[in-house]
């Protein structure tokens, strides 16, 4: 399983940003996810999305964390 913490230590800091889509993003937090079992993966969450991995490392999926506003 990956350390989450050697991974993504250096972005809480903020040392460093995750990329996405061509935009700077802080990582405002991480953790493992489960099924009430065993762990499935992991998560990451930046301030505008929550970016989910298998336990491996392999990205699965991301979600807006807000709904784009009207104007």
């Amino acid at each position: 399983m990956i350390n989450l913490d050697q991974r993504y230590q250096s972005y809480l800091s903020g040392s460093k940003r995750m990329r996405i889509d061509g935009v700077d993003e802080k990582v405002r937090a991480y953790g493992w996810e489960d099924d009430g079992k065993d762990i499935i993966g992991y998560y990451v969450n930046t301030e505008n999305y929550q970016l989910h991995y298998t336990k491996d490392g392999v990205f699965l999926r991301m979600e807006a964390l807000r709904a784009l506003e009207k104007v």
